[in-house]
């Protein structure tokens, strides 16, 4: 099994790059906010500094662990979609599905190994880097030292390698159930857990209306109930894709032509594999523009209240910021890896395409729309489990459910930030596929 993992990896180890950087950037993520935990068992550091940097380590935790869970499965699944005749082939020189399932584990498991061992230099230097922040804030004693010990090296190697092997499980067993000609539907598994996730985001987002608006923790309830309905759409999302694409299929063709039928045609067949792209950018939106909203209506309103912030309001301020730039970064890159390697794999579709008359401005033009659609779509429901989060809290908060004084600069800055990333990624990827002769890229991805 060794060998034959180790094998397919030697042959195109462009395809686990992907894979690669998600884990080492999940790693890099828990290692750094783990490190904090490090620091504040350290002998010597005194109660006051010991709890913001222990605060930003359990609610980034959580945060971070789903994150990186999600970001790794998206990449993940991809992965194995890719090698579905390789699968396939595997089946019919004899290999049973156990043993394809050990192959593709054993893989996830040796990249998340290299990659959690690749984070441990960036996550050293990122755990500083943070610390540097609560001390530039006066949360934390100037002579606080940064430690990065036990505690961050094994949550960050445990959580990644959890979430590699429990991915690749997830995902090389779909794949073949596929190539065995089993059952291709999502199944009754993915469905109940999408439905259980937006029923859970909804409890916990009603959950605010019982804490009092001066609760520390107020944040809390309406930010993870966000990141539930927003992977809970994400998990349902191919069902609603098709639905959609139900009702946009006249008008799309009748606007674009070929491209648009060509957009239809090729989202309804791919919406499945469209969810891995859909992940990241709705949990990207959604939990960025809660996070930044809700702080900012905070803000406002103890500044109207006259209120002298406290260092444990500094505290959670800057929690919530560094917690929003982590997640921007994240999963902007998380995003841009899943529609590169979607993107790259379908070199020779594109090839199939135009041998059969379609010209390159068509399908580029169908790429365009398909990220186009996938932008709206992603918007829309990242918008409204945002807004879940946003309104509970400023109805708890303020007292009013529509935020005073807020405009949508800060929503408009994240989702074109989310949008350029979707649409110049996959126009771009398929740009440059698209300069391998029409043969020569059916013959290759053979």
């Amino acid at each position: 099994m060794f060998t034959l993992a180790m094998s397919s990896v030697r042959r195109r180890p462009g395809r686990f790059i992907a894979t690669l950087l998600s884990t080492f950037l999940g790693a890099v993520v828990i290692m750094t906010f783990s490190s904090m935990l490090d620091t504040a068992a350290a002998p010597g550091i005194d109660s006051v500094s010991k709890e913001p940097i222990t605060t930003a380590a359990n609610v980034v935790g959580g945060y971070g662990a789903l994150l990186v869970f999600f970001a790794i499965a998206s990449t993940l699944t991809v992965n194995v979609r890719q090698r579905g005749e390789e699968i396939a082939l595997l089946r019919r020189s004899g290999a049973t599905p156990a043993q394809i399932k050990r192959m593709v584990v054993f893989e996830a498991a040796a990249v998340g190994i290299i990659g959690a061992l690749l984070a441990v230099v960036p996550a050293m230097i990122g755990g500083q880097q943070l610390l540097n922040v609560f001390k530039d804030t006066g949360q934390v004693a100037d002579g606080v030292d940064h430690v990065f010990g036990p505690i961050a090296l094994s949550l960050g190697a445990t959580i990644t390698l959890l979430a590699s092997v429990g991915a690749a499980f997830l995902a090389v067993r779909r794949a073949t159930r596929e190539a065995a000609g089993g059952r291709t539907s999502r199944g009754r598994a993915k469905n109940f857990a999408g439905v259980a996730a937006l029923l859970l985001g909804a409890g916990t987002v009603s959950s605010t209306f019982a804490m009092d608006k001066t609760d520390v923790a107020l944040m809390a309830a309406p930010g993870y109930g966000a990141i539930l309905l927003a992977a809970g759409f994400a998990i349902l999302s191919p069902a609603l894709l098709r639905i959609l694409l139900g009702v946009l299929s006249g008008p799309l063709t009748l606007l674009f032509g070929a491209s648009g039928y060509l957009t239809v045609h090729n989202m309804r067949q791919r919406a499945t594999q469209l969810s891995s792209v859909l992940m990241p950018l709705i949990l990207f939106i959604s939990i960025s523009s809660a996070i930044l909203y809700m702080q900012v209506i905070e803000n406002d309103a103890a500044k109207a209240a006259g209120l002298t912030r406290s260092s444990d309001d500094k505290s959670i301020q800057t929690l919530n910021f560094v917690i929003a730039g982590i997640i921007v970064i994240f999963a902007c890159i998380m995003l841009v890896n899943s529609l590169y390697a979607a993107t790259t794999y379908r070199t020779r579709e594109f090839g199939q395409q135009r041998l059969t008359g379609a010209t390159p401005n068509q399908v580029l033009g169908m790429i365009g729309l398909e990220s186009l659609i996938l932008t709206v779509f992603g918007v829309f429901f990242a918008t409204l489990s945002a807004l879940a989060g946003i309104v509970s809290f400023t109805a708890v908060r303020t007292g009013t459910a529509v935020p005073e004084g807020q405009n949508l600069g800060i929503w408009l800055a994240v989702v074109g930030i989310g949008a350029a990333a979707t649409i110049v990624t996959s126009v771009g990827t398929a740009r440059r596929g698209l300069r391998t002769p029409a043969t020569e890229a059916v013959a290759l991805a053979a």
